[in-house]
């Protein structure tokens, strides 16, 4: 696919899906407050590419809470400050519960699944908090995904965060599970001080997609060169995404779209296609495992038009 066909693709793309009525949109994350006000017409999507242009269309530049996409960037700073001793505390392997069950906790001696489900997350949170106090590293977060991102603009949603403490009584009781087998360190407070703020980080389908740079250009950051992580913990980070990055509807997402991707339940989805594009989708409306309905949608038919696979290295990649 030539590029120049791509600003074509992404206004048909969102032409359709925004013709498409309010019931065929999902319904919001009613269960946290300041999300269940977002309206479900909202459609944006953003494609960077690897010669650093930038592709957009709909409500692209409108801000948006990333929710678990952030545990993407997370992981990438625990990796950072720990390398493989990351794997100790958390698995590699597809859940196939809900984002949020605790059920394989017991089982699996409070060592979550994979750091893309809520519990999982809440120990890299741990580990990037590493005893540190929750403010200073709320900052570190921000800045970070700053940097990447080349934008200081971008904010966390303290409203958003709050709104996820008040409601959320079951990643505290997660948090005190894992707590209760050893995999927490000190206090569970501070980690889900940390992780609340980072589910409220506000970014917009353009700032994500340039945020997201780095993984498909094999750890590498787009403008200084310096290496965010190296080669093989960017592509593992990537499989990881492709395996893990829909909580229960991983495998039907990489069956449709067939590229790494991570949700979360304020209707984002970040998409990497190694070597060629960070894509960026954000449709509030979800589906019944928590993902964006038309943001998934959109991907499935990005995928298809430019031939974009992880499955397919002769096609566009």
């Amino acid at each position: 696919m030539p590029d120049r066909d791509l600003p074509t693709i992404l206004v048909n793309i969102t032409q359709e899906l925004d013709a498409l009525p309010i019931e065929q949109r999902g319904p919001v994350a009613d269960y946290i407050p300041a999300l269940a006000r977002v309206s479900p017409e909202h459609f944006g999507l953003a494609v960077v590419l690897a010669d650093g242009s930038v592709h957009v269309a709909g409500d692209a530049n409108v801000p948006f809470s990333i929710q678990s996409v952030s545990k993407v960037f997370m992981l990438t700073m625990a990796l950072q400050k720990h390398g493989d001793d990351v794997w100790k505390r958390v698995g590699r392997e597809p859940s196939g519960s809900a984002f949020n069950s605790i059920v394989q906790l017991e089982t699996e001696h409070g060592i979550p699944r994979n750091p893309f489900i809520n519990a999982g997350a809440i120990v890299v949170s741990d580990m990037v908090l590493n005893g540190g106090d929750p403010r200073s590293a709320i900052g570190d977060v921000l800045r970070f995904v700053r940097d990447l991102a080349g934008d200081e603009t971008i904010s966390i949603d303290n409203e958003v965060a709050n709104s996820e403490a008040v409601t959320g009584f079951r990643n505290t009781a997660l948090a005190n599970y894992m707590k209760s087998f050893g995999n927490m360190g000190r206090e569970v407070e501070g980690a889900l001080k940390l992780y609340f703020h980072q589910c409220a980080l506000s970014l917009t389908c353009r700032q994500l997609a340039l945020a997201g740079r780095y993984l498909m250009l094999d750890g590498q950051h787009p403008t200084s060169g310096k290496a965010i992580v190296d080669v093989a913990v960017a592509r593992r980070i990537n499989a990881l995404m492709l395996l893990c990055g829909h909580y229960d509807g991983s495998g039907e997402f990489a069956y449709r779209v067939g590229i790494p991707g991570k949700s979360g339940v304020g209707g984002g989805i970040l998409a990497i296609v190694p070597g060629k594009a960070s894509i960026a989708v954000w449709s509030p409306g979800l589906n019944a495992r928590g993902n964006s309905l038309l943001g998934t949608k959109a991907l499935e038919m990005l995928a298809e038009e430019t031939g974009w696979s992880v499955f397919m290295p002769g096609a566009g990649l």
